[in-house]
């Protein structure tokens, strides 16, 4: 839905909302905000509401502090879980004192890589991201303990899956914002689950897994439960992923993966775009898999994508190509996980792919075997790759990847390396309780 200036001042008043969160994301794909009142709304909506850039992880120096919040009227939301002093948010672009937008604004990287999709002729790129998360009791604090809400497998329904009454409220309240759900259902791991809602251009997607996020935390804790979207929260079950299916539009109704005389349907755009996938998949796995704990995920015997192919036909390479076809011709990769800043995961993945289509990349032989039974040599002779496997090994391939890291940009790329390597050196020179059980009594 589009609102005008005028449309957010009639919503606010007639809604009773009392403050406003100008919200937008750090390079760590963490949500921040500032929270204005409604006296301030008028001032917020002429982009001239300020705040201490310093102070947010990867933006910048303190001498060069003052950065600019630039709503994007297209956001307004009035939160429906709030009903006294209701609260409205809108997200932002950052923008720098002379007016410029902010190099390193996550948000701003993912609308540099679209604009150059539309210089070579593609007016969207259309993403349905699968957020995965897990909902663990509390105790009498609030605070999260490690006891899962149930003990449920893929599909199953209450009263095995005690998370149906949370998830249901869950589909009501993103659906009373907005959102289209397609599905909702319990996941392969206890205490594991998945809503999905329908795709949406890329920013708009971007967008919609931040406010997913928000929503299911916030309603879980209304149930007594904490949400987690971290990637691997228990051993020896699956982990959350966020596969991410995408397509390229050439307009709204010509999509330019699809090819009708193709025995796949699919165009060679399709084709080149996924050689970019598969090319750069090292390159940008640091960006779609960001964390220490997202490489305990990426590990072969839990459904998760850890070699570098394609198929149409099976589940375990990384990119697969669902059924469908038409105008619903796509994509799915499927390593991103629910960690990842969902605007870079989106601008790396689409950088990849536009350098598979400007390259005219081969597309190498689908692999319609199940991977995870081959041998190393057998994986070798095909040809399959593995993803990186930790986070020190992600980020040199980063650094080796000249295509992500031009799309990410110097500031980006600067700040998130530093980021990331100090989180690496804090993890490397940690004692683990592994350690300790493992040696403490042994020597």
């Amino acid at each position: 839905m589009s609102f005008t200036r005028e449309d957010i001042l009639r919503s606010a008043q007639e809604q009773n909302v009392r403050f406003i969160r100008l919200q937008f994301t750090d390079l760590l794909g963490t949500i921040k905000n500032v929270e204005i009142p409604v006296s301030q709304l008028e001032k917020a909506l002429d982009n001239k509401m300020m705040f201490d850039g310093s102070s947010i992880e990867g933006y910048v120096r303190i001498e060069e502090s003052d950065m600019y919040l630039y709503p994007d009227l297209e956001t307004w939301m009035v939160f429906p879980w709030i009903t006294e002093n209701r609260v409205a948010r809108l997200i932002c672009d950052i923008y720098m004192p002379d007016g410029t937008p902010f190099a390193g604004d996550p948000r701003g990287i993912l609308k540099r890589c679209l604009k150059q999709a539309e210089e070579m002729g593609f007016t969207s790129m259309n993403v349905g991201p699968e957020p995965e998360f897990f909902l663990f009791k509390t105790d009498e604090k609030g605070d999260p303990t490690m006891e899962l809400n149930d003990q449920g497998g893929y599909f199953d329904l209450a009263p095995t899956d005690l998370g149906e009454n949370c998830r249901r409220e869950i589909v009501l309240t993103l659906e009373e914002m907005g959102f289209e759900i397609e599905a909702s259902h319990h996941e392969v791991a206890p205490g594991q689950h998945e809503i999905d809602f329908k795709y949406a251009s890329a920013i708009k997607a971007a967008d919609q897994i931040q406010t997913f996020k928000l929503v299911v935390k916030t309603i879980a804790r209304q149930h007594g439960l904490h949400a987690t979207f971290m990637p691997k929260p228990l051993f020896g079950v699956n982990g959350s992923g966020m596969h991410c299916h995408q397509s390229l539009f050439k307009s709204k109704t010509d999509n330019a993966f699809y090819d009708e005389n193709d025995k796949l349907g699919l165009s060679t755009t399709a084709r080149h775009y996924m050689a970019g996938l598969l090319k750069h998949a090292r390159g940008y796995a640091v960006i779609t898999n960001p964390t220490v704990n997202s490489y305990k995920r990426l590990v072969p015997g839990y459904e998760a994508p850890v070699y570098v192919a394609w198929s149409a036909s099976n589940r375990s390479p990384m990119i697969r190509i669902p059924a469908s076809r038409g105008l619903s011709t796509r994509v799915e990769v499927r390593n991103p996980d629910p960690a990842a800043n969902p605007y870079l995961a989106l601008a790396v993945m689409l950088a990849a792919g536009l350098d598979g289509i400007k390259n005219k990349l081969t597309l190498p032989a689908p692999t319609d075997r199940n991977i995870y039974v081959m041998t190393e040599e057998e994986r070798i002779d095909e040809g399959i790759p593995s993803l990186p496997a930790n986070l020190k090994e992600g980020l040199n391939e980063l650094l080796r990847n000249e295509v992500i890291c031009e799309a990410l940009g110097d500031h980006a790329l600067a700040h998130f390396y530093e980021l990331k390597e100090i989180e690496w050196d804090m993890y490397r020179t940690q004692v683990h309780q592994w350690e300790r059980d493992q040696y403490l009594t042994l020597y």
